[in-house]
């Protein structure tokens, strides 16, 4: 068992090398789904992300973020592909070690992203500008995530029958009032929707807020 699991990281590793990147192995281990700590497995159906599957995300980088977080929080690996600007600033320092970025994909960002799917917990995709594949064109990356055990989070990229969608709105900023101060927290609305099942939405808190439950309401 640990002789394939070795053969398999060396040959993603091989398959990064080959497009200019490197992978680390992955030490969380799931069946069907990754847990995504914190309030957000309040919102999340099952708990967390759907392993093997795509889940659409909304441009809403703090709830990426906090995604990332929760998972490399847990001593999962997660990739992000095509997102030079997103800060990490949220992701606690030891959960920073397990993340791998390659903020310029070029060409090659599916196909990064669909190498990273064999071998991690979590891989992000964001493309510049919106981009809807077709059945044809998702199919070799639709491959690789069955291959794998990763939960892709498409930001900007559309896929036919997404696994799940989620939604993040910033409703509140907190710590500033009257041209004083500096942001603190903020409330994030969060809204997960999949087939078949009744969508969950609830409100986040981010950072501090003055006397306010992290999770407020699910409805």
């Amino acid at each position: 068992m640990q002789g394939g699991r070795a053969a398999q990281i060396a040959e993603l590793r091989a398959k990064m090398a080959a497009l200019g990147g490197e992978v680390a192995r992955p030490v969380v281990e799931g069946d069907g789904v990754l847990a995504v700590g914190g309030p957000l497995s309040h919102v999340l159906p099952n708990g967390g992300l759907p392993r093997g599957a795509v889940t659409h995300c909304s441009d809403t980088p703090a709830l990426v973020v906090e995604i990332i977080d929760q998972v490399a929080a847990a001593g999962g690996y997660a990739g992000v592909v095509g997102w030079p600007e997103l800060s990490y600033a949220g992701v606690g320092r030891d959960g920073l070690e397990r993340v791998i970025a390659v903020p310029e994909p070029g060409i090659e960002d599916i196909a990064v992203a669909g190498v990273l799917a064999e071998g991690l917990d979590l891989v992000v995709m964001r493309t510049r500008a919106p981009l809807e594949l077709t059945p044809v064109r998702a199919r070799p990356l639709l491959a690789r995530l069955r291959k794998g055990s990763a939960a892709l989070l498409a930001v900007n990229t559309t896929v036919p029958s997404p696994a799940l969608s989620v939604t993040g709105t910033i409703t509140a900023f907190h710590g500033i009032g009257e041209g004083l101060g500096r942001i603190a927290g903020i409330d994030i609305r969060v809204r997960a929707e999949r087939k078949g099942a009744r969508p969950a939405s609830a409100t986040l808190t981010l950072g501090a807020a003055p006397e306010r439950p992290r999770l407020r309401a699910v409805t």
